[in-house]
C-alpha cells in the first residue's frame, strides 16, 4: 500500500523539525569544519561553504528519498566502497586542518590557503557519514512508504530552513574566536583540536570499516 503525501501530518512535521534541529546543530564533520573555517578565514569568507552545506544536504535528502539509497543497496559493495572513501577523505581533511598555517583573516604569507567553495561543500555531503545517517533516518522514520516527490521536497525544505542557521552558528562561533586565537600558537592548537574532533566524529564509521 502506498500512502499519499497527506500522511505527512502536522505532528510528523513537528517531529521532523525537531530531528532536523538536533541533528543539524550537534557536532559533526560539517559543523566542525565550518567552525575551523570561521576561525581561519572569517565568517564572510565562509559563507559559500555554509550555503554549499545546506543546499548539498537538502538535495541529498531529496534524492535519497526518491530511491537513491535503494539503488545503491542493489549494487554489490557500493556502501562499503562509499564508507571507505568517506573515511579516507575525512581523514585527509582532518590532516589539512591540523597542518593549516593560514593566518586569521586569510592575509599574510599563507594567504594562498582558501576556504571550501560552495561546490566543494555540496560534493562533500556525499562522503559525509553523518549526512548519510541524517538523510536515511529522516526518510525511513518520518516518511514511511510515502516517497513521492512532493513529500521528499517537503522533507528537504524542512531541513534546508533549519540547517542553514544552525551551521551558520558554528561558523559564527569560530569567527568570534579570532581575537583569542590571534596568537599563532593558539591558532595551531585550535586547528589540531578541531582536526582531532573531526576524526572522533567519524569513529563509529572507522570501527565499522575496520
Amino acid at each position: 500500500m502506498r500512502y499519499s503525501s497527506r500522511m505527512m501530518t502536522p505532528a510528523l512535521l513537528v517531529g521532523l523539525a525537531g530531528f532536523a534541529l538536533v541533528s543539524s546543530i550537534t557536532p559533526g564533520p560539517n559543523n566542525l569544519m565550518l567552525m575551523a573555517s570561521g576561525t581561519n578565514f572569517g565568517f564572510r569568507r565562509t559563507l559559500p561553504h555554509m550555503l554549499g552545506v545546506t543546499s548539498g544536504f537538502t538535495l541529498m535528502v531529496f534524492l535519497v528519498g526518491l530511491g537513491l539509497a535503494t539503488t545503491l543497496q542493489q549494487v554489490p559493495y557500493a556502501f562499503g566502497v562509499l564508507q571507505i572513501a568517506s573515511v579516507a577523505y575525512l581523514l585527509y581533511l582532518a590532516w589539512r586542518i591540523a597542518t593549516s598555517v593560514a593566518p586569521v583573516g586569510g592575509v599574510g604569507p599563507a594567504a594562498a590557503a582558501r576556504p571550501m567553495t560552495a561546490l566543494q561543500a555540496v560534493l562533500f555531503q556525499w562522503v559525509n557519514p553523518k549526512a548519510w545517517s541524517m538523510a536515511l533516518t529522516s526518510v525511513a522514520v518520518y516518511c514511511g512508504q510515502d516517497r513521492s516527490a512532493a513529500t521528499m521536497a517537503l522533507v528537504a525544505a524542512v531541513f534546508g530552513v533549519i540547517n542553514l542557521p544552525t551551521v551558520s552558528l558554528w561558523a559564527f562561533v569560530g569567527s568570534r574566536l579570532v581575537t583569542w586565537l590571534g596568537d599563532p600558537a593558539r591558532l595551531q592548537l585550535f586547528n589540531r583540536c578541531a582536526a582531532a574532533l573531526l576524526v572522533a566524529s567519524i569513529y563509529p564509521v572507522l570501527r565499522h570499516v575496520a
